[in-house]
This record gives C-alpha cells, sequence and structure tokens, in this order.
C-alpha cells in the first residue's frame, strides 16, 4: 500500500507503528494527543515530538530499555497480517526488585500485575482493550529465557507465571498462542516508574462513592474527591480486598483499573504540558525510564511514530473489556477463560471489528461491581 507520496507501506512499517492508511492527517490535535498516554499504559510517547532534539534527544533515547521479542519468538508466531491495524501487548510488572523492594520480598522474578491487548483498529480512529486476568488458568507454551534456557510448557498455569518463567518474550508468546493474534508491540511499565510518572503528571483527580480501606495495598481513602499522587495511584489500580461490593478477586481489581484509565484520560487533556517545556520534558524523561519495549520501539523516534499514528483517537471510541472467565471448580480463587466467548473475542479482533456485547455478557469478568465506587 502507497501513501500519498508515493511510498510503499510494508508489514514492518506497520510493526513499527507507522500509518498505513494511504492518506496524510493532519496532526493530532493537543486533546486528542494526551489520549494516547491511556494506550500506552500509562506511558507519555506522545509527548516525546516535542522534545526530540540535540541534548534532550540523546538523553531520552538513553532512558530507554528494549527486548528484541521478534529474535526470541522466530518464525512460530501467528501471521503478521498489514491491514492497518496495530495490536500492542500492554504489563504493568510487580517485580520486587530494586526500589520495588518495599511492596513485597524479591523472590527473583517477577510477575505480571497488569496484562491488556490493546488493539487499534484499520484507520486508527477507535481502540478495543482487552484485560487479561492474571490468575487466568492458561495452557502455558514452551518458552526460551532471555539466557537461553527452556522452559517447558505447562496446563492449568496461572496467566502470570508466563512473565515470570520467560520474561516478556514469554509472556508474548503466551498471548499470542491464547488469541491467535500476532502482538505488533510490547510495553512493560513497572511499580516505581509508575508512581513517578504520576507525580510528574500532578496526579490523577478521582471521586470515590464510598471509602476504600485496603492495608495490602496501603490504600485508605473516604467518600469523596481525591487528587491521587503516585502512591495512592498505584494502590487503587492494585486493590483487590478494600472495595464495598468488591470480591477480592483479580476481576474487581481490572475494572478499578479500567476506571482509572479512564480518569486519567479525562485529567491529562487539562494538564498544559504541551504548552510547558520544563514539564513536558520531566514527563518525556519520567516516561521513558518507566518502559521496556520491544526492540522496534526502544527510540524516541519510533515512539514518537507511534504516538503520531494513535493521534486520532478519542477517548469516547475505546472500548475496554475483560477476557471472559468463569471460576474455575477446583479452585474458586482462579479463573478459567470461557471458551465460546472468548472466542468471540479475539476472532473479533483478529478481523478488526467490535467486540460483540454477546461476548461479554454473563462472564466473571463483568460483575464484581468494583467500578461503581470510582469515577
Amino acid at each position: 500500500m502507497a501513501d500519498s507520496s508515493g511510498t510503499v507501506q510494508t508489514a514492518e512499517s506497520r510493526a513499527r507503528g507507522i500509518r498505513a492508511t494511504g492518506r496524510r492527517r493532519k496532526g493530532p490535535t493537543r486533546r486528542r494527543r494526551a489520549l494516547t498516554i491511556t494506550l500506552c499504559a500509562l506511558v507519555s510517547v506522545v509527548l516525546l515530538g516535542g522534545a526530540g532534539l540535540g541534548y534532550v534527544y540523546f538523553k531520552l533515547n538513553g532512558n530507554l530499555k528494549g527486548v528484541d521479542i521478534n529474535a526470541a519468538l522466530g518464525h512460530d508466531r501467528p501471521q503478521n497480517v498489514d491491514d492497518g491495524s496495530m495490536d500492542i501487548l500492554v504489563m504493568g510488572s510487580d517485580s520486587r526488585a530494586g526500589k520495588n523492594g518495599e511492596y513485597g520480598k524479591d523472590e527473583g522474578g517477577a510477575r505480571s500485575d497488569t496484562a491488556m491487548v490493546v488493539h487499534v483498529f484499520k484507520g486508527h480512529k477507535k481502540a478495543s482493550v482487552v484485560s487479561i486476568p492474571r490468575d487466568t488458568l492458561i495452557k502455558r507454551p514452551d518458552c526460551t529465557t532471555k539466557d537461553g534456557k527452556n522452559v517447558p510448557g505447562e496446563r492449568r498455569a496461572m496467566f502470570n507465571t508466563a512473565f515470570e518463567v520467560g520474561g516478556p518474550a514469554c509472556a508474548v508468546k503466551t498471548v499470542e498462542s491464547i488469541s491467535g493474534i500476532r502482538m505488533d508491540h510490547f510495553i512493560e511499565v513497572d511499580f516505581t516508574g509508575f508512581k513517578k510518572l504520576i507525580d510528574a503528571l500532578g496526579g490523577v483527580d478521582i471521586t470515590t462513592t464510598k471509602a476504600i480501606d485496603d492495608r495490602n495495598s496501603h490504600l485508605h481513602l473516604k467518600a469523596g474527591h481525591h487528587t491521587l499522587d503516585g502512591e495512592q495511584s498505584l494502590g487503587l489500580v492494585r486493590t483487590r480486598h478494600g472495595v464495598p461490593g468488591g470480591d477480592g478477586s483479580d476481576l474487581g481489581r481490572i475494572q478499578l483499573q479500567q476506571t482509572f484509565l479512564k480518569a486519567l484520560m479525562n485529567q491529562v487533556k487539562n494538564v498544559g504540558v504541551l504548552t510547558n517545556p520544563t514539564k513536558l520534558y520531566d514527563i518525556a524523561d519520567t516516561a521513558t525510564k518507566a518502559i521496556t519495549t520491544d526492540t522496534d520501539l526502544n527510540s524516541v523516534s519510533e515512539l514518537t511514530g507511534l504516538a503520531k499514528s494513535l493521534g486520532s483517537i478519542g477517548s469516547e471510541n475505546i472500548d475496554m473489556v475483560t477476557l471472559p472467565v468463569t471460576y474455575d471448580t477446583a479452585n474458586p480463587d482462579r479463573v478459567v477463560p470461557l471458551t465460546r466467548q472468548g472466542k468471540q473475542v479475539w476472532d473479533a479482533l483478529r478481523n478488526d471489528r467490535d467486540i460483540p456485547k454477546s461476548a461479554i455478557k454473563g462472564s466473571a469478568g463483568d460483575t464484581g461491581g468494583t467500578s461503581r465506587y470510582v469515577k
């Protein structure tokens, strides 16, 4: 496919986040550019476009960390269909190493506290986000660690163990085996980076309709309006037990995460970073330190290209759902995918269609009620 300058759009260009629509678009508005932060799991890559020159460029470029997913997985992957859509696996790491040690004992590995498949539709004007519960029992494929060690697959393995045993490449391979969809990109955010990014943004405004009290996530909020700092925001997206109406499971936490992301979208529109160079740099510096990406994204220029390609997505055009699951009969602390409904979800995204409401109805992830306590 050729763009308006006659340049052919290849599968490689799509994998790097470059649009393949064949039309030049106007530059993203301030509102639309701000919304990209949510799609990139709180990573304000959209803000890098104004800070990509000279020393600043090299400083930010040096912050980035990349993982070569393509080299790790080889050709044993779903077909890379170049139809203009894009799929990004976004993960939140719960490693307790280093500065994250205050959240628990470091046992030598990291698990995925949050996992979302972000599907950007052809034309890049809307997106669907599918959250995968960390406690989902799945068939984990054989994986290879970064030091070349083979890790055999396992039946009825918790989803978040894929990241623990094989890192980002194993997490991507597991998601691809579940969904049948090739991931174009991978983005990981850790605890400390998340907190610092929220603080750099000046916090996030939310309203709680009832008190939240969770000693496990160190979150204590009265009913009412709050501007959450980084520590409190992390507590909110991690809380499982202290929310009225919640069931103490990962499903309720996912509802809170999705509600928080929408609150963040509304907040970012009013931050004013695009007219404040100092704040812009602080956020860009924090964001690039907070993330690990695939090697196709670990440069300022590539992140800026991704941000521009997503610039036309409005907040009203982002659909957030949880993978259809039910509680495991052998272990009620775990969930298992609903095969037929899950297939509807992945088939819809694979064919670049909206997720049908019928696929989510009746799923355990569609209940729990925690989202209505935060807005």
